[in-house]
């Protein structure tokens, strides 16, 4: 099953590629609407049409879920690649704005059939090893951020080429992913017990489908699953990584700082070209810990990795805010303080797939919901993502890149808040790792 890993790795960064480099060209695409015959378009425009794709994403993730289950991991996750081939071959056809935000919704929908089977199959195949696991769903967390962050850097080379075509270069990518899924992933067999049965097990290690679809019990899992106890601290960990992806970058580069912060190191001033070389050097720290953390899986337990992880969070902040406040000190003191923050940003790497991993462990004891289950990914990052965006805005007017960093501090407590219930449900791990031989 190494190869089908593999595989879906590839598929799921090939895919997240397509999705961030159309998210960023039909910014630029926007802005040019009227040279291309279409109307001028204002800044909500935009932003609510990148909200759409979170959004369709956001909702429609767990419906996906449902039909992975039903009929099956491997089959649902090439529909994804589908929707967004047809997404972006309209979008390079047309100007009408009403039309350009349905391609945003059809193109969450890609995402929202593809990642919740994807886990879905991952939590499968690693179902029993705990090694496997970690260095999956490491990787697939690896695989997207990287997928998204090279989308978007692409899109504006390939765009200012080729213009509109560029569209239609990234449908040919869209099915490069359906390609990879169809005949490098191999379909998992479906468990021949009864459901009743499958699920009485510790360990289900084929596909349980159930016989038709039921909501009512979709909704007792979601009231009842130990899920929820995870949704705070992912939720918030999200959000973290939402608060910088977005509002730290415009901090950095902002024209005609409030003179009110002139004291901060770290508000306005920044070339474009200087924040690329930072956020690179973040990046390989962060993917650096995604990968190392992943292989600790069977060393420690789940919420030890994310409990760490939130400490790393709270001194990569506290060392930021250091560095914000340094304009009086010598270099080496400074040189110094970034040295820690990115050791704690290393550290802070290892609770998202840690997060990802319990979810699968949870999936466990629901071999016919694995995709409901897993599908709840998405819900846990678009909110994460949305609020994050929010609450960092509203902190960074309050107090600059303070603010930014006051913001960052609450949700990583937020996180930290229900670890101790959480750490009490973990006696999934306990009970897989006595049923599994040697």
């Amino acid at each position: 099953m190494q190869r089908s890993i593999n595989a879906v790795l590839l598929g799921t960064f090939t895919l997240r590629f397509s999705t961030g480099l159309t998210g960023a060209m039909l910014l630029y695409y926007l802005a040019q609407l009227p040279d291309f015959g279409g109307p001028p378009v204002s800044g909500s425009v935009a932003g609510i049409m990148t909200a759409a794709y979170f959004a369709a994403e956001l909702v429609l993730s767990p419906a996906f879920g449902v039909l992975s289950d039903r009929f099956g991991a491997h089959r649902l996750m090439q529909v994804g690649p589908i929707f967004g081939a047809v997404a972006v071959v309209v979008t390079a056809l047309t100007t009408d704005l009403w039309l350009l935000g349905g391609t945003r919704w059809l193109e969450g929908m890609a995402a929202a059939a593809s990642i919740p089977s994807i886990l879905g199959y991952i939590a499968i195949v690693t179902s029993g090893d705990e090694g496997l696991r970690g260095r999956s769903v490491a990787r697939f967390e690896a695989a997207t951020i990287a997928g998204l962050g090279i989308g978007a850097v692409v899109a504006g080379p390939l765009f200012e080429v080729l213009g509109r075509g560029a569209f239609i270069v990234n449908a040919a990518i869209y099915l490069g992913s359906l390609a990879i899924y169809r005949y490098g992933v191999q379909a998992v067999p479906s468990d021949a017990a009864s459901l009743e049965a499958a699920e009485a097990r510790p360990i289900s290690s084929g596909e349980v489908r159930p016989e038709s679809f039921d909501l009512a019990r979709y909704r007792r899992l979601l009231a009842t699953s130990n899920v929820w106890l995870l949704a705070p601290t992912w939720i918030a960990l999200n959000a973290v990584i939402g608060a910088w992806t977005t509002q730290s970058v415009f901090q950095l580069v902002r024209e005609n700082p409030d003179p009110r912060f002139a004291g901060q190191l770290l508000l306005g001033g920044f070339e474009p070209t200087q924040v690329s070389i930072g956020l690179g050097v973040a990046l390989v720290v962060f993917f650096a810990g995604i990968f190392v953390w992943g292989n600790l899986f069977r060393r420690y337990r789940r919420t030890t990795i994310i409990g760490v992880g939130i400490a790393g969070g709270l001194v990569m902040v506290g060392s930021i805010f250091g560095i914000n406040h340094s304009a009086d000190v010598s270099i080496l003191i400074r040189i110094g303080l970034v040295v820690v923050a990115l050791a704690g940003l290393f550290v802070l790497a290892g609770a998202t797939p840690a997060a990802l991993g319990m979810l699968a462990d949870i999936s466990e004891t629901h071999p016919s919901d694995r995709g409901a289950i897993m599908g709840l990914y998405s819900v846990f990052l678009g909110l994460g993502q949305i609020i994050g965006s929010v609450a960092s805005g509203a902190a960074a007017d309050w107090l600059a890149v303070d603010g930014l960093l006051a913001a960052s501090v609450a949700l990583l407590v937020i996180a930290l808040v229900p670890l101790r219930w959480l750490r009490g449900s973990e006696h999934l791990v306990g009970a897989r790792a006595a049923a599994v031989p040697g």
